[in-house]
């Protein structure tokens, strides 16, 4: 699916959010919160960083986005992230009334706007956000696997050296 230049535009930031996450040996994970074209929220993952496991790129994108706007609803507003959000983070963009959530790869072991649950068009709740696939999908992979590749062969060479 082709998608319009903005969303090129504003999911290569989610993209730099995610290299960000990579250089901290985080999981490589980022998003970006956009109302009117311009970004007010972005995160990466900082899950090792801060200890906390509710500390996914896309709480701390929309938590900064709730604070630049001073409100709990982010009515108007899109979501970009590089993976598909897992179920606390769908829950928290229902909540939050997200309007577009813009993924690049699906998450096949936690994913849930699609691949494993289908949370985020759930019509049961008051609010389903649009979902949106692919959009620089094999850069977001391509992030993923770098850092899984360089995970396993660091414990390669630890259980080498170390015997």
């Amino acid at each position: 699916m082709l998608f319009d230049e903005k969303h090129y535009k504003f999911m290569y930031q989610a993209l730099l959010e995610a290299e960000n996450a990579l250089e901290k040996g985080e999981v490589p994970v980022g998003a970006v919160v956009v109302k009117d074209g311009t970004i007010i929220g972005r995160g990466y993952n900082q899950t090792e960083t801060l200890k906390d496991a509710t500390a996914h790129a896309e709480m701390i994108a929309l938590t900064a986005a709730m604070n630049r706007l001073n409100d709990k609803f982010l009515t108007d507003c899109d979501i970009y992230v590089t993976l598909e959000p897992c179920l606390m983070c769908t829950g928290a963009l229902k909540l939050a009334r997200i309007r577009n959530i813009y993924i690049g790869a699906m998450e096949p072991k936690f994913g849930a706007c699609g691949s494993v649950y289908n949370v985020a068009e759930d019509e049961k709740y008051n609010h389903k956000p649009n979902v949106f696939f692919g959009i620089y999908e094999n850069e977001s992979k391509n992030l993923l696997k770098e850092f899984f590749s360089d995970k396993r062969n660091n414990r390669t060479q630890i259980y080498l050296t170390n015997p």
